[in-house]
């Protein structure tokens, strides 16, 4: 770890109840991994212009950035993080899967990212269980949160994944492919023939 690491202290973070010891707990990163991560969440929730600083390089160290460049509160709020993110989709509209994912990491719903939101998602994702990974794309797929993936959920899921593709898919496809795309996704998932995929489906059928 860089010799910079000690001085940056989890618990100064603003609207943040948690310290290092309890992400510690919940991630799977280590104290020196959490330190690069913080670095870099702050520098992202200042609008840094960098897109690379939101994803799994800062676990291989972020350097650091004069106090003037660092997040006074600690949060990402929605803008923010799509545009960081629609930065590496550039040949397509990435704003309402970004949307998505934006929810899915905010797990307490109250609008702004914090950085346990974001590092207890991101270890779920690099160093999560097959079954933890499985249910963070279950609960990211139900879009109205009522713990089912309904048809709808899931058209505007492929609608949101197709504009984000943009002019990447060869051949072009059509309007309908999105629709096509979640009528397969049913025929697969919905064991029951219920036009509702729960957890148990979906993880039933994705660990066969």
């Amino acid at each position: 770890a860089d010799s910079g690491d000690a001085d940056v202290e989890l618990p100064t973070i603003r609207h943040q109840p948690e310290g290092l010891e309890q992400l510690l707990a919940r991630t799977k990163f280590t104290k020196s991994e959490l330190q690069s991560l913080y670095r870099g969440f702050k520098n992202v929730s200042l609008g840094v212009r960098h897109p690379k600083s939101l994803g799994p390089h800062f676990l291989r160290g972020h350097r650091r950035r004069s106090p003037s460049q660092e997040c006074p509160s600690g949060l990402v709020d929605e803008e923010t993080f799509t545009l960081i993110y629609s930065r590496f989709f550039p040949q397509g509209d990435a704003s309402s899967y970004a949307h998505f994912l934006f929810d899915a990491f905010d797990a307490d719903r109250n609008g702004a990212l914090c950085f346990q939101d974001f590092a207890v998602g991101l270890s779920v994702l690099l160093r999560g269980t097959e079954q933890q990974k499985l249910r963070w794309t279950f609960d990211l797929y139900d879009v109205n949160k009522d713990g089912y993936i309904s048809k709808e959920d899931m058209l505007e899921i492929m609608k949101s994944i197709y504009a984000m593709m943009g002019r990447c898919t060869e051949p072009a496809l059509g309007a309908s492919a999105p629709a096509q795309h979640v009528e397969l996704f049913f025929q697969k998932m919905d064991r029951n023939r219920d036009g509702v995929v729960t957890f148990e489906e979906f993880l039933a059928t994705c660990q066969e």
